[in-house]
């Protein structure tokens, strides 16, 4: 069965994740971590596509990204991975492939999933073992979110701003749904959609979203047809 196009919506919130090929390491020490960040800021303000939270982790990142275009995500994607892994190959002296192939993505609903997306993304380094509080992590957009750095790849979501109307309302808000967490039925949510491509909303969300896009927006029921009775 041909696989289905990626679902990439202008105006929408996508959570995406990249992989290392068989989980190998993609980034080695802050150098790399910092090319990539370079490389993602670049593409991000040329191709329009609004990074509203990160992290790079070991053998993976996670992004949350508004394209603006309806190329411009892919396009971001396609060059900032052919740009590292010629950087990453030259300077870890290495050839061949580096990714495990396409990035994966979703649409997400902004109501009902957007901070949690965020949340979920900031956590990533604390489920893995690697730091005991979001804030000690470096290479994620935490530290921007909490006013402790100026990152000039995130573009705050009009939901992020919505928390607060001074920049230290905003902060607290955003610091007690990290301290708060995310619970296991919504974490297991996001990681399911953006592995699988299928859009995470309700049932409205859904509807609408499939009005805008030619490609199926969620995975269609199992089984025949139902049969509606004649009368």
């Amino acid at each position: 069965m041909a696989r289905l196009p990626r679902l990439t919506v202008p105006g929408y919130p996508h959570h995406v994740i990249q992989r290392g090929n068989n989980r190998q390491m993609i980034f080695r020490d802050a150098a790399d971590h910092e090319f990539m960040l370079g490389l993602l800021t670049e593409q991000a303000k040329k191709l329009q596509v609004e990074i509203h939270a990160y992290v790079l982790m070991g053998n993976h990142f996670h992004l949350l990204a508004t394209p603006q275009t309806q190329d411009g995500l892919p396009l971001m994607m396609q060059s900032v991975g052919r740009s590292y892994v010629r950087y990453f190959n030259r300077r870890h002296q290495r050839s061949g492939t580096l990714w495990e192939g396409r990035y994966r993505s979703t649409i997400v609903q902004s109501e009902r999933y957007l901070l949690a997306c965020m949340v979920y993304i900031d956590l990533n380094p604390v489920r893995a073992g690697m730091v005991a509080q979001p804030g000690d992590y470096p290479w994620s957009s935490y530290a921007h979110s909490m006013g402790r750095r100026n990152d000039p790849l995130v573009t705050p979501h009009a939901l992020f701003w919505s928390l607060g109307n001074t920049p230290f309302a905003r902060e607290a808000a955003y610091a007690g749904l990290v301290q708060a967490g995310i619970g296991s039925g919504d974490q297991a949510a996001l990681t399911d959609a953006a592995l699988s491509g299928w859009a995470l909303g309700d049932t409205e969300f859904v509807a609408e979203l499939q009005k805008k896009s030619p490609r199926r927006v969620t995975k269609a029921r199992a089984g025949r047809p139902a049969i509606t009775p004649k009368n």
